[in-house]
């Protein structure tokens, strides 16, 4: 192992570390803003910020070229009441580093940033590169990624640093929620009168439980869909009126979420509202260089069904990076302190054979 690597593993293993021991809950990503920024300015990179995103560009960025996009997100969830560690104590034990937002994506941002110092000031690169450092990525937040990437510049494509055991996330489902209203008359119920919400919604209900969309996701499946809450009535002898839902739209690459809203609306008898339509499902071809790159690497492809800054990218994108997303949110978070080392290896081996 040469010493630039030696020195960027362990300056990566340290800003690890600094990084979990500052909170930073989504839209409370000052502190870990501020220590990124410290750190790019260090290491003589100019930096940008926009609220609490953070971004760079190689050394010598040539405009005329195309630029590849490095993001992870340095905001996390809040600890649940299952830690048995303090998580914001970064803590090694048996090759393991523990703390929150270690696997969830510390480990995948710190590999990133350590791949972006490496080709940082190489010249004669076949792509520009940008990082960026994002906020509220956990509430897919408008002032995260939403927010700047209109401001970083034109990409071409993107790597987006989540925990995925080093395989590629080449296909990612999005999410709608809608807010669905049936509405009847009210009456007695001793009485043959009225029309009962209830009854509407009930066969809406049942559409959306049974019915298939006609394509299907090579890498993610069908589009599912799933009732999740109910609320009707306001006492026992009133034939109730209206009848309110919710269901969670897991969408894929073969649709967008407007495609679906109007499959939805043209087969159901209730109103539907959606309360987005930003978080979209994402795919990137088989053939693209970035794919054919983890490939050699030997990586496996997958479609993910958990959502990233992905949907809210409109470019081309793979999520991969080290760690395991199995731990992700989970109590006494952790990343082994090999994989941090096989994620910078493998970015840059991932990013070398394209630039």
């Amino acid at each position: 192992m040469n010493d630039r690597l030696v020195g960027l593993i362990d300056a990566s293993t340290s800003l690890l570390k600094d990084l979990i021991s500052i909170p930073s809950f989504s839209r409370e990503e000052h502190g870990t803003a501020e220590l990124l920024c410290h750190f790019l300015k260090m290491r003589g990179v100019e930096y940008h910020r926009h609220g609490n995103n953070v971004w760079a560009y190689n050394k010598f960025k040539d405009d005329r070229k195309p630029c590849i996009l490095l993001n992870s997100h340095h905001d996390t969830v809040k600890p649940n009441a299952g830690y048995t560690k303090d998580p914001f104590a970064a803590v090694v034990e048996d090759g393991k580093l523990f703390g929150l937002g270690s696997n969830d994506a510390g480990g995948c941002l710190v590999s990133l940033i350590a791949a972006f110092m490496y080709f940082y000031d190489k010249q004669d690169l076949a792509y520009d590169i940008c990082l960026l450092t994002s906020a509220e990525e956990e509430i897919s937040g408008k002032n995260g990624i939403e927010a700047v990437f209109p401001l970083i510049g034109e990409m071409s494509f993107a790597i987006v640093g989540e925990p995925t055991l080093l395989d590629l996330a080449v296909a990612e489902k999005g999410l709608m929620v809608l807010d669905c209203k049936a509405t009847g008359i009210s009456g007695h119920a001793a009485r043959d009168e009225g029309e009962n919400a209830i009854y509407k919604a009930i066969e809406a209900i049942e559409w959306f439980r049974n019915f298939e969309f006609v394509k299907e996701s090579i890498h993610l499946g069908p589009v599912k869909m799933s009732v999740t809450m109910i609320q009707s009535g306001t006492q026992h002898n009133v034939v109730p009126d209206v009848c309110t839902f919710v269901v969670d739209v897991r969408t894929t690459d073969v649709y967008d979420n407007l495609e679906i809203v109007e499959i939805i609306k043209k087969h159901v008898q209730v109103e539907v509202i959606p309360r987005s339509t930003r978080l979209n499902p994402s795919a990137i071809d088989l053939k693209h260089p970035i794919v054919q790159s983890g490939l050699l690497l030997g990586s496996r492809t997958y479609g993910s069904p958990t959502m990233s800054d992905q949907a809210l990218l409109p470019i081309p994108s793979v999520k991969v990076g080290p760690g395991d997303s199995a731990r992700s949110h989970t109590a006494d978070e952790f990343i082994f302190l090999d994989e941090l080392e096989k994620g910078i290896r493998f970015y840059i081996k991932l990013l070398d054979k394209i630039l």
